[in-house]
Protein backbone atom coordinates (compact mmCIF):
# COMPACT_ATOMS: atom_id res chain seq x y z
CA UNK A 1 0.00 0.00 0.00
CA UNK A 2 1.83 3.26 -0.85
CA UNK A 3 1.30 6.31 1.88
CA UNK A 4 1.31 9.36 -0.74
CA UNK A 5 -2.54 10.50 -1.33
CA UNK A 6 -3.01 12.05 -4.58
CA UNK A 7 -5.38 13.89 -6.15
CA UNK A 8 -7.22 12.67 -8.96
CA UNK A 9 -5.54 15.81 -11.00
CA UNK A 10 -2.20 14.36 -9.40
CA UNK A 11 -2.54 11.07 -10.44
CA UNK A 12 -3.76 11.87 -14.16
CA UNK A 13 -0.68 14.16 -14.25
CA UNK A 14 1.84 11.57 -13.08
CA UNK A 15 0.44 8.94 -15.90
CA UNK A 16 0.30 11.58 -18.66
CA UNK A 17 3.13 10.83 -21.24
CA UNK A 18 5.15 13.85 -21.49
CA UNK A 19 5.02 16.46 -24.02
CA UNK A 20 6.56 19.72 -24.86
CA UNK A 21 4.68 22.72 -26.38
CA UNK A 22 5.92 26.30 -26.62
CA UNK A 23 4.53 29.34 -28.43
CA UNK A 24 6.95 32.52 -28.87
CA UNK A 25 5.98 35.85 -30.28
CA UNK A 26 9.02 35.65 -32.75
CA UNK A 27 7.32 34.37 -35.59
CA UNK A 28 10.91 33.02 -36.33
CA UNK A 29 10.90 30.28 -33.33
CA UNK A 30 9.64 27.90 -33.57
CA UNK A 31 6.22 27.17 -31.87
CA UNK A 32 4.33 24.17 -31.25
CA UNK A 33 4.75 20.67 -29.89
CA UNK A 34 8.53 19.72 -29.63
CA UNK A 35 9.99 16.40 -30.15
CA UNK A 36 11.06 15.11 -26.79
CA UNK A 37 14.32 12.99 -26.96
CA UNK A 38 13.75 8.83 -25.67
CA UNK A 39 14.43 9.60 -21.85
CA UNK A 40 11.48 11.94 -21.61
CA UNK A 41 8.79 10.04 -23.12
CA UNK A 42 8.39 7.69 -21.06
CA UNK A 43 5.60 7.74 -18.48
CA UNK A 44 6.41 10.13 -15.80
CA UNK A 45 4.91 7.85 -13.08
CA UNK A 46 8.23 5.58 -13.60
CA UNK A 47 10.74 8.78 -12.46
CA UNK A 48 11.13 10.91 -9.42
CA UNK A 49 10.54 14.07 -8.79
CA UNK A 50 13.56 14.76 -9.03
CA UNK A 51 14.70 12.92 -11.94
CA UNK A 52 11.73 14.41 -13.68
CA UNK A 53 13.01 17.83 -12.98
CA UNK A 54 16.31 17.00 -13.76
CA UNK A 55 15.47 15.72 -17.15
CA UNK A 56 13.61 18.78 -18.52
CA UNK A 57 15.78 21.35 -17.30
CA UNK A 58 18.64 19.79 -19.27
CA UNK A 59 16.21 20.48 -22.19
CA UNK A 60 15.72 23.70 -21.47
CA UNK A 61 19.12 24.50 -21.28
CA UNK A 62 20.23 22.91 -24.29
CA UNK A 63 17.75 24.61 -26.26
CA UNK A 64 18.79 27.64 -24.41
CA UNK A 65 22.46 27.58 -25.61
CA UNK A 66 21.01 26.75 -29.41
CA UNK A 67 20.31 30.63 -28.68
CA UNK A 68 23.89 31.81 -27.68
CA UNK A 69 26.68 33.07 -30.23
CA UNK A 70 29.91 31.64 -29.45
CA UNK A 71 31.07 34.42 -26.90
CA UNK A 72 28.45 33.41 -24.60
CA UNK A 73 27.37 30.32 -22.09
CA UNK A 74 24.78 29.56 -20.12
CA UNK A 75 24.08 30.75 -15.82
CA UNK A 76 20.82 31.23 -14.18
CA UNK A 77 19.91 33.84 -12.10
CA UNK A 78 18.38 33.59 -8.88
CA UNK A 79 15.52 35.44 -7.48
CA UNK A 80 15.04 37.14 -3.62
CA UNK A 81 17.79 38.22 -2.06
CA UNK A 82 20.68 39.53 -3.75
CA UNK A 83 22.52 36.24 -4.74
CA UNK A 84 23.80 37.04 -8.36
CA UNK A 85 23.72 34.43 -11.06
CA UNK A 86 25.69 31.41 -11.48
CA UNK A 87 27.32 30.37 -14.81
CA UNK A 88 26.20 26.66 -15.06
CA UNK A 89 29.05 24.13 -14.96
CA UNK A 90 26.84 21.03 -13.86
CA UNK A 91 23.69 19.70 -13.03
CA UNK A 92 22.17 16.78 -11.14
CA UNK A 93 19.47 15.50 -8.88
CA UNK A 94 19.27 13.35 -5.79
CA UNK A 95 15.75 11.31 -5.66
CA UNK A 96 13.59 11.49 -4.63
CA UNK A 97 13.21 14.92 -4.83
CA UNK A 98 16.40 17.52 -4.62
CA UNK A 99 18.00 19.36 -7.58
CA UNK A 100 21.60 20.13 -7.55
CA UNK A 101 23.13 23.05 -9.35
CA UNK A 102 27.08 23.27 -9.58
CA UNK A 103 29.42 26.29 -10.90
CA UNK A 104 30.38 29.62 -10.34
CA UNK A 105 29.54 32.84 -9.49
CA UNK A 106 30.41 36.31 -11.15
CA UNK A 107 33.47 36.31 -9.17
CA UNK A 108 34.59 32.97 -10.22
CA UNK A 109 34.02 31.33 -7.05
CA UNK A 110 32.62 27.76 -6.67
CA UNK A 111 29.36 27.62 -6.01
CA UNK A 112 26.54 25.08 -5.68
CA UNK A 113 22.73 25.76 -5.16
CA UNK A 114 20.83 22.57 -3.76
CA UNK A 115 17.17 22.74 -3.91
CA UNK A 116 14.55 20.83 -3.64
CA UNK A 117 11.68 20.72 -6.90
CA UNK A 118 8.47 21.87 -5.22
CA UNK A 119 10.90 24.93 -5.14
CA UNK A 120 12.19 24.99 -8.17
CA UNK A 121 12.55 28.46 -10.19
CA UNK A 122 15.29 28.89 -12.39
CA UNK A 123 16.08 31.89 -14.67
CA UNK A 124 18.21 30.95 -17.41
CA UNK A 125 20.85 33.86 -18.83
CA UNK A 126 23.60 34.59 -21.03
CA UNK A 127 26.55 35.45 -19.40
CA UNK A 128 30.09 36.02 -21.55
CA UNK A 129 32.46 33.59 -21.47
CA UNK A 130 34.93 34.12 -18.89
CA UNK A 131 38.36 32.77 -21.13
CA UNK A 132 37.94 34.88 -24.89
CA UNK A 133 40.54 32.59 -26.39
CA UNK A 134 38.35 29.32 -25.62
CA UNK A 135 34.98 28.26 -27.25
CA UNK A 136 31.84 28.72 -24.91
CA UNK A 137 31.03 25.98 -22.91
CA UNK A 138 27.81 24.26 -23.58
CA UNK A 139 26.30 22.17 -20.33
CA UNK A 140 23.28 21.77 -21.96
CA UNK A 141 24.83 19.17 -24.59
CA UNK A 142 26.75 17.27 -22.61
CA UNK A 143 23.98 16.52 -19.96
CA UNK A 144 22.02 15.85 -23.09
CA UNK A 145 24.04 12.86 -24.05
CA UNK A 146 24.91 11.84 -20.86
CA UNK A 147 20.85 11.51 -20.37
CA UNK A 148 20.96 9.59 -23.64
CA UNK A 149 23.58 7.11 -21.98
CA UNK A 150 21.24 6.55 -19.15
Amino acid sequence: MQDKIETSAEAAEAAALPRCYEVHADPDSTSGTKDLPEPLRQPVDSKSPAQWAYERLILYIQNFEQTLDADHEVAMGFTGGDAGVMRIEGMGYFDPDVITFYGSDGSGARTQLVQHVSQLNVMLRALPKPVEDKPANRIGFRLAAKLEES
